[in-house]
């Protein structure tokens, strides 16, 4: 893939970014852990329909790393300067756990610049389970300070008991990719952090574009329960649920992923 990545002053930060392809634009918001390298597979399919930009979240990858309180409300104000950088008008955007916590935020903050949403093992509200589990990996983070340890203690959190027990070399990958974060640890808390006090329940219904909501159904982080609030919550979605997968389903079960966006992407053009 020629990455042709680049660097974008937002404020005062700097966003490492990637643009490539021709058409309808779609913006990918990766999630709390790794950066715009989590979407490296449907890049490559995206390009030959449409512009794609992905890019790293302040706090994570090349983009500025600060330790400072941060909001999943700001981040989406980081997206949509990135968009007026690329002079993207409007935009397909497309976010996985975090990322989609910040893309319903993009679609309050500017709804006109907002197509379609794309929400991926995300959520309005944390449920109780969610935000024990993001608690526990942010206390090995914390109590480690290493990253392979913070990935060892994880990734059963990320891949369902199925996928875990019968792919271990494919879970070691998604461990070494895990445990390979270059990130100041102390950024990582802050966006745990804004998961947990990401609220968006009371506001779903002002959310008025089509919405396609993905999940995995052994997903400890967004689970069912947080999921069914974030359906039952918007006027205008569409809920595919994952079987015997987990947050990681995009991983887990690519080719149904990656069919079921591009058919998304195709039925809505321009929404």
């Amino acid at each position: 893939m020629d990455h042709q990545l680049r660097q974008a002053p937002v404020g005062r930060y700097t966003l490492r970014y990637l643009d490539v392809g021709a058409g309808a634009p779609v913006v990918l918001i990766h999630g709390l852990a790794g950066d715009y390298t989590a979407w490296l597979a449907q890049i490559e399919v995206l390009r030959k329909t449409h512009r794609v930009i992905a890019f790293d979240n302040r706090g994570a990858g090349q983009s500025t790393q600060v330790d400072e309180p941060v909001t999943t409300a700001e981040l989406a104000a980081d997206t949509l300067q990135l968009m007026d950088h690329c002079q993207v008008e409007r935009a397909h955007v497309v976010g996985r756990s975090m990322g989609g916590a910040v893309a319903q935020h993009m679609a309050l903050l500017a709804p006109e610049r907002v197509m379609t949403l794309t929400l991926c093992a995300s959520f309005a509200r944390l449920d109780p389970l969610g935000r024990r589990v993001l608690w526990n990996m942010r206390e090995a983070l914390e109590w480690r300070m290493n990253w392979a340890d913070h990935a060892r203690h994880s990734v059963q959190n990320f891949v369902s008991a199925d996928f875990f027990n019968r792919y271990p070399e494919r879970v070691a990958a998604i461990e070494r990719l895990i445990g390979g974060e270059t990130r100041l640890p102390a950024c990582y808390v802050r966006q745990n952090e804004a998961c947990q006090q990401h609220d968006t329940v009371d506001e779903l219904p002002r959310i008025r574009q089509p919405v396609l909501v993905m999940a995995g159904d052994a997903d400890p982080i967004c689970s069912l329960t947080a999921t069914r609030v974030l359906s039952m919550g918007l006027p205008n979605a569409r809920t595919e649920i994952f079987s015997s997968a987990s947050h990681f389903f995009l991983m887990e079960q690519p080719d149904k992923f990656i069919e079921l966006l591009t058919g998304w992407l195709r039925s809505n053009p321009s929404a």
